[in-house]
């Protein structure tokens, strides 16, 4: 900022010698030597001044293109200097601030023992670096990262203060966006599955003599039939406020949201009134909900249990809260049902399905994959299909994957249905290359159950060798929960050598789970796959559309593509684009067909554009 001048310099004072000699040598070229040696003398000293301001010149350069706010305080904290970026954070000029302590643009926020730390801590390391509020010159309140370094003479007295500071208030608005999609259902602001979970833990290790837990699952009747009579707005609207009752009606409890139309509450309580406390939860939630121009009075199913009288661990709570619930549904719903042992072995139909799912996967008759395209934006190229699994029960018809799935996870199916996932999709793969359809990958979804039991690596590596595809071609998804789940252990390492192997790795269903930055970060990824809740209320959302626009900036900064699910509309593709998403997969561009379905409509298509045609689209797929 200041040229230092020195006066060390040897030809400077041979100069000076000489010019004092030169009235007294006899000789004219010795006086003439002289002067010359005065001249390199003078010219020697301009030099050094000319470098000194050059190299203030280009100091001053570097802190105005520097992003980071630069303050310069003497030694009683008064503000000497700032650079431009300064004044771009905090509105205040250079004449405005010079003079003033610079405590005085501090925010109100920090009380007397927070600047005594800061004092004491700068005063005895000579640095300090932390988080600080300040305030602009209009007003407004933000957070930055301070680092300030005392500067000391050459007598060793402090002099002078540096102070770097980085404005991080957005960096603050993602981390609160990233919070609430890990915690909070987006639609209530309530906790979300992952957090009940985490919440009921915690109350069960932090229970006292004589407290008991009262838990209760809620699910609203016809809910669907209200989304079609009166729409999804209206729905959700009316789901807010069910929430927010509940939660004033259990004042000190825990009530989230499951999903859907599916609400949980917990109660710490010291009484016997278990069945009474159920009675006026059906009361309270039965009074009319007013929405503009309808009054609804709701259909209730409640099914509940107690700790630790019917469990001891968060999971075979909400397994006996679910029985109970299903098995109030079962006697016709509007009925309240409290856990008991029959309801494990007797009272669940689902429980009827695990022989039948043992069968299906013997014969692999009834299983099968769909598959769904995922389209690039910017020009509607395939790149890439989701495996789906069916099931077509030969009496029931097409059972959901939300059916059954739970019931292969709580009966050691997993692992088997998984593996069959797996080796019919690289036997799809394998017939597709041959039929030369387009060659882009297939992402299948990867189960916790498939990391820990520890067959995934070995049922992976047998299916590409039997049909001979290329481990590229099959995508792998982890939901977070396999992040979280302890008997997976470390997987970082098992899914570092997928990807030396050649795998892609996605994190399935962003957002609807624990997602945590740290995880993000040190993990081997590929791709994030943005759940459908975030995607559907877009562009009108403006909370929805916060947390897209933060997804997508935070796994830019990570290096991760981001593929959106469930875009139906022009107006959500519309909005993806302008936000940088480059990756869809929806109703929009395509509805899950099976492997026949997709044959014969390539090979139609084939037809039409003849061989170079076909050629072409498989050309123009995996461009």
């Amino acid at each position: 900022m200041w040229p230092a001048f020195s006066l060390n310099r040897p030809l400077l004072w041979i100069g000076f010698a000489g010019l004092s000699a030169a009235v007294w040598l006899p000789f004219a070229w010795l006086r003439l030597a002289a002067t010359l040696l005065m001249v390199l003398g003078l010219y020697d000293a301009w030099r050094q001044v000319r470098q000194e301001h050059q190299r203030a010149r280009l100091g001053q350069d570097a802190l105005a293109l520097s992003e980071d706010g630069v303050i310069i305080t003497d030694a009683a904290n008064r503000i000497q200097a700032v650079n431009p970026a300064f004044t771009r954070i905090t509105g205040y000029s250079a004449e405005e601030v010079r003079g003033r302590n610079a405590t005085t643009l501090a925010a109100p926020r920090h009380d007397k023992a927070f600047f005594d730390r800061y004092w004491q801590a700068l005063k005895s390391t000579g640095r300090w670096e932390g988080e600080i509020w300040n305030r602009r010159k209009h007003g407004d309140e933000y957070p930055e990262w301070l680092r300030v370094r005392a500067v000391a003479d050459a007598t060793g007295k402090v002099s002078h203060h540096v102070c770097l500071f980085t404005d991080i208030s957005m960096h603050k608005a993602r981390e609160r966006d990233l919070r609430r999609i890990g915690f909070e259902d987006p639609l209530t602001g309530l906790p979300n599955r992952r957090r009940l979970q985490d919440l009921l833990e915690s109350r069960l290790r932090h229970l006292r003599a004589g407290e008991s837990l009262d838990l209760a699952m809620i699910d609203i009747d016809g809910f669907k039939a209200i989304n079609d009579g009166l729409g999804v707005e209206m729905g959700d609207r009316l789901l807010g406020r069910f929430g927010q009752r509940l939660a004033q009606h259990v004042a000190g409890g825990v009530v989230g949201r499951l999903g859907g139309d599916l609400f949980m509450v917990i109660r710490t309580t010291t009484f016997e009134d278990h069945d009474t406390w159920v009675a006026g939860l059906r009361s309270h939630l039965g009074e009319p909900f007013e929405l503009p121009g309808n009054s609804l009075r709701l259909g209730l199913t409640i099914g509940s249990c107690r700790a630790l009288e019917d469990g001891r661990e968060a999971s075979v709570l909400f397994q006996r809260l679910e029985s109970a619930l299903y098995s109030a549904k079962r006697h016709g719903r509007n009925h309240s049902q409290r856990f008991r042992p029959a309801l494990d072995v007797q009272d669940s139909p689902q429980l009827g399905l695990v022989n039948e799912l043992r069968n299906a996967l013997a014969t692999g008759t009834q299983l099968e994959l769909h598959y769904q395209g995922q389209h690039r934006l910017v020009d509607g190229a395939l790149v890439g299909r989701e495996a789906l699994l069916r099931w077509h029960h030969p009496r029931d018809g097409m059972i959901s994957p939300a059916d059954f799935i739970p019931i292969a996870e709580r009966h050691g199916l997993m692992a088997s249905l998984g593996n069959w996932v797996i080796d019919e999709a690289l036997a799809q793969q394998g017939r597709w290359r041959q039929l030369g359809m387009p060659d882009v990958p297939v992402w299948i979804n990867v189960s916790a159950l498939q990391m820990f039991q520890g067959e995934l690596e070995s049922a992976l590596a047998a299916g590409l060798a039997r049909h001979q595809v290329p481990a590229s071609q099959l995508g792998l998804e982890i939901t977070e929960s396999v992040l979280l789940d302890e008997r997976a252990g470390d997987i970082s390492p098992r899914l570092e050598a997928l990807r030396q192997l050649g795998h892609p790795v996605a994190i399935d269903d962003f957002g609807t789970g624990y997602s945590s930055l740290g995880y993000l970060k040190k993990l081997p990824l590929d791709k994030l796959k943005l759940d459908r809740a975030f995607i559907k209320a877009l562009p009108d959302d403006l909370a929805d559309a916060a947390i897209v626009n933060a997804v997508l900036s935070m796994a830019d900064g990570l290096g991760l593509e981001v593929i959106a699910e469930g875009v139906e509309t022009e107006a959500q593709r519309d909005f993806l684009i302008a936000a940088g998403c480059t990756l869809v997969q929806g109703f929009l561009y395509a509805r899950p067909e099976s492997a026949e379905r997709l044959e014969r409509s390539w090979q139609e298509e084939a037809l039409v554009s003849g061989v170079g045609g076909a050629g072409r689209l498989a050309a123009e797929a995996t461009a």
